[in-house]
Parts: structure tokens; sequence; C-alpha cells
């Protein structure tokens, strides 16, 4: 049978920090499987502008918070980022989160929770990162921006910047059990502070 070893880089502390890092394993995974579809999460749009310029001439798609995440009417990637990530040829999705849509919102509502944000906190076991990763990779699929059952890289963080990479095969939300991560390439080492 045949077997494959892929190291996987465990970071002693979760957030920002490891973002250079994250990029270069990302980076260096993709060249090494010939994989072009790149993957990456970002907020205020810094780690997104960063990974435009580590994977230029890559099929790069920068996904960032849904407008109104934090509060209403508000936007958390700025106009200057913005334009930094589209002027480097990535491609910017800002849509509904597919773990934290209208199911929240019942969340808040009626003090319940709903089956996308148990599987989220299911992901945020392994870490905050990986939970990331599949998401923005449902969300692209979703958005036709990432091919369904091909590999691409996904790159996701805790908070802001990047700590973790996966190479995974992306699948739409209705067809989420097909979904696969193949690799986890870095990530925290402890990824959830356990309690107590």
């Amino acid at each position: 049978m045949s077997e494959y070893t892929v190291p996987c880089v465990y970071f002693e502390q979760a957030g920002p920090a490891n973002t250079e890092r994250a990029l270069e394993i990302a980076k260096a995974r993709a060249d090494q499987l010939g994989i072009r579809s790149i993957l990456v999460a970002t907020t205020t749009g810094e780690t997104g502008v960063r990974a435009a310029q580590v994977f230029r001439g890559y099929d790069l798609v920068v996904v960032s918070h849904s407008h109104g995440f934090k509060a209403p009417n508000t936007q958390e990637l700025t106009d200057a980022n913005r334009a930094a990530i589209l002027a480097a040829g990535a491609k910017l999705l800002t849509c509904q989160h597919a773990f934290g849509g209208i199911n929240r919102a019942v969340r808040k509502e009626f003090g319940t929770y709903m089956l996308d944000e148990l599987i989220a906190f299911v992901l945020r076991n392994f870490s905050q990162g990986v939970k990331v990763c599949v998401e923005i990779a449902v969300m692209a699929a979703d958005a036709g921006l990432v091919r369904v059952g091909e590999p691409a890289i996904a790159i996701g963080g805790t908070g802001r910047g990047a700590d973790t990479a996966v190479v995974l095969i992306p699948a739409n939300a209705q067809d989420f059990f097909d979904f696969r991560v193949l690799e986890i390439l870095c990530k925290p080492r402890l990824g959830r502070p356990l309690k107590g």
C-alpha cells in the first residue's frame, strides 16, 4: 500500500506572528503538488495583501468577513487593502459565512445552537484556523471561485493573521460531506484553549 509522509509544523502559539511562516509553508507545498488554487482568509486585508504578494500568478481567492459581521453597515476590510488585493490579480470574496449565517441569528435570538455552528465547534477542536480553512473553501466553492472536487490549499488563522494551512478538496455547502481535508500543513499545537 502506498503512503505519504508530509511534515506538519505546529506553532507553539496561535495568531498573526505565524503569518509569514504559514504562507511560506503553504507556497512550498503548493509548488510541490502543482496546486494553483489558493484560498486565504482576511479580516482587515493585511493577510490578504501579503498572500497576494506571495502567491502572485496563482489563482488566489481572498475571503473577507461578511459586511456587517462586527457591526451593522460596517466592513472590516479596508478600502486600501481591497484595492491592493485586486491590483495584485487576486479575486476577492465577501459573502455570508458558511458556518454562521442565518443560524447565528437563531442562536442570538433564541439561545440555541444550530447545525452549522456545531460543525464549526468540532472543527475548532483542531484549531480556529482549520475551521476557517474549511469554511472559506465552502464559501469559495458556492461562489464558483474554486473548483469542487479538485485539490486546493486554504490558509486561515486565529483572530488575525494566518497560523493554519491545509490541502483540501472543496465541496459546495449542500454537498458538505463530500469535502475532504487531505493534509494539515501547519496549525497551532493547542487548537483551542482548554477550559479550567
